[in-house]
């Protein structure tokens, strides 16, 4: 693929403070630690303090990958006629009695295993992770799902080639207590949505995707019969019949696109990880530290201009249980859960928080913390609203005294077809044309190719130089006339963009032919007038390249260059 690139500014789709984080401007700079450069890392790697315990973080992630056990555990055990490996390279043996798995410690011998790797390597002192996260959409959601984890891989590979004494492991966490299930539930393919029609309560990671029939029929519809079409129609088989949790789906899934780069994904979900937290945990909830703390930095954000993302809660943590996911509120001397009858005491909170600790799920704004308390990471990377919500944040790591990581806007990216590049190029366009609103693209268009002139600005430079004239003139006779010949340069000026404008609308019929086709790029490129990467999911692009296509975007994103990639077949 050829591959272009945008400021991320001239795109018109990122908000002002993410293009100030960009840019360094230094009214946002109390808000971070270091910058998102090659010198920040540098910096950071310093003094880097590391709270995570390695072998707590080893064992858990050797046991959720099964490379502890004969095979990870898995919903059916009946044979099937074939498996897909994940990694080729791998030998992939199914559990007795067949059915697909992760690639297990016992496969390694004579084989070369990145992900088993680089969760080895978590145990040494000098390694550190790259991490990003997001829940658990079917199918892998939008396109910027993939792209995150791309972004994490380069990033990773790029600090090796820069600090090379040192280990980058890059992590896709997998936000498995999130209860928010409308918000994953569905994928476009194609012009095509695919839901997953079912009635979800508490954490999505521990929902049975065993419901999904429908939408896996509507999926692996869409992916057709060409090319790469079976090969990932095993692969979302696979992963949505064969566990039992859609937080293990989702991690059959990614790892079949990702294991060979040696990406981790990690389940935070459980109870040794969370035994770490649980002194934050009670401290937050009873003392309301990150209420106290995110409202004080949201207050001058505000003042900034900055639109603020999250408003932090008296206690940010939800109870969990199967089926349940709620907030935990202060009322009448104790602490209740909502929508159920559970109330505690501050003793036996404090109680069930030590016996039970994997029952408090953080909510959004005490994830990150967990998150960072539990890895040894040194950046999280996120689209614009992650890193404006991050921003929140840092005070509140200063109160915990854990050290607060590089922002880093994950990449984007606009895949184009041959198909499509073919009309683009009849048409004249650049890629940074497409970016513009489709009314803009056209006027441009027959401004461009017209054999007429149908720009009037000549035109008014000349009356500009009579009316300055008529208004030297008007003040020598009197001066109070000269706003009233103001004004009337005002209404011609006026008269004379409209009557610009429809010129051009007269020349556009001319062109009404053409012009269509500017329609047909933005809606197949900007679905809905968003980015293709908000709305589109990856299977058709997978259909089409196979796992060249995740090469290609390893190839060409750029982490620290921060430029929108246009990829063009």
């Amino acid at each position: 693929m050829e591959s272009s690139c945008i400021d991320y500014k001239d795109t018109g789709y990122f908000s002002p403070t993410v293009i100030d984080y960009l840019e360094d401007l230094p009214a946002i700079r109390p808000f971070y630690s270091f910058r998102p450069d090659i010198n920040g890392f540098a910096e950071l790697l310093k003094g880097k303090k590391v709270i995570a315990d390695r072998e707590v973080l080893v064992n858990v992630l050797s046991e959720q990958y099964g490379f502890e056990s004969e095979s990870p555990k898995v919903r059916k055990s009946e044979s099937r006629s074939s498996e897909v490996n994940p990694q080729p390279q791998l030998k992939v043996s199914p559990p007795s009695g067949g059915g697909a798995c992760l690639p297990d410690r016992q496969d390694l011998e004579g084989a070369y295993n990145p992900v088993f790797e680089n969760i080895s390597l978590l145990k040494s002192p000098d390694t550190y992770t790259i991490t990003t996260g997001h829940q658990l959409n079917i199918f892998a959601g939008p396109l910027y799902f993939i792209y995150k984890i791309v972004t994490a891989i380069k990033l990773a590979h790029q600090l090796k080639e820069a600090f090379p004494d040192k280990n980058f492991v890059p992590v896709y966490w997998m936000a498995s207590e999130d209860h928010d299930f409308a918000e994953i539930n569905y994928t476009n393919i194609g012009g095509k949505k695919v839901h997953w029609w079912y009635e979800a309560s508490g954490a999505t990671g521990r929902i049975n995707p065993d419901t999904m029939r429908q939408a896996l029929n509507q999926y692996k519809g869409a992916l057709g019969i060409d090319k790469h079409a079976n090969e990932l129609a095993e692969i979302v088989e696979t992963a949505y019949t064969k566990f039992d949790k859609l937080a293990d789906a989702t991690r059959y899934l990614v790892n079949a696109l990702f294991g060979r780069y040696g990406l981790v994904i990690i389940d935070a979900d459980d109870h040794r990880f969370k035994q770490q937290f649980a002194p934050i945990i009670e401290q937050d909830i009873i003392e309301q530290n990150s209420f106290k703390n995110i409202s004080a930095t949201n207050e001058k954000l505000a003042a900034l201009g900055v639109h603020i993302q999250v408003n932090p809660r008296e206690i940010n943590f939800f109870y969990l249980l199967d089926g349940l996911r709620e907030r935990i509120v202060f009322e009448k001397d104790r602490y209740q859960v909502l929508n159920s009858g559970i109330s505690f005491t501050e003793a036996e909170l404090k109680n069930e928080i030590s016996q039970y600790p994997e029952r408090f799920s953080p909510n959004v704004v005490m994830r990150p913390l967990y998150q960072e308390y539990i890895l040894p990471n040194i950046a999280y990377i996120g689209g614009g609203a992650e890193v404006v919500y991050w921003l929140e944040l840092k005070s509140t790591f200063n109160y915990y005294n854990v050290d607060f990581p590089i922002l880093i806007l994950r990449n984007s990216g606009l895949v184009i077809c041959k198909e499509q590049a073919s009309k683009i190029t009849k048409m004249d366009l650049e890629p940074a044309d497409l970016f513009k609103d489709t009314d803009s693209i056209k006027n441009d268009w027959v401004k461009k190719h017209s054999k007429h002139t149908l720009n009037l600005a000549e035109e008014w430079r000349e009356l500009a130089s009579v009316f300055e004239k008529i208004k030297l003139r008007a003040y020598k006779i009197d001066n109070t006339l000269a706003p009233s010949a103001d004004a009337v340069q005002t209404r011609l000026k006026h008269a004379m963009d409209n009557l610009e404008k429809k010129l051009v609308k007269a020349e556009k019929r001319n062109y009404q032919t053409r012009l269509h086709q500017v329609e047909h790029i933005k809606s197949d490129l900007f679905p809905k007038d968003s980015l293709q990467e908000r709305t589109e999911n990856f299977g058709l692009f997978y259909v089409k390249w196979g796992q060249s296509l995740i090469d290609e975007l390893i190839k060409n994103f750029e982490p620290l260059e921060f430029k929108f990639t246009v990829l063009t077949e």
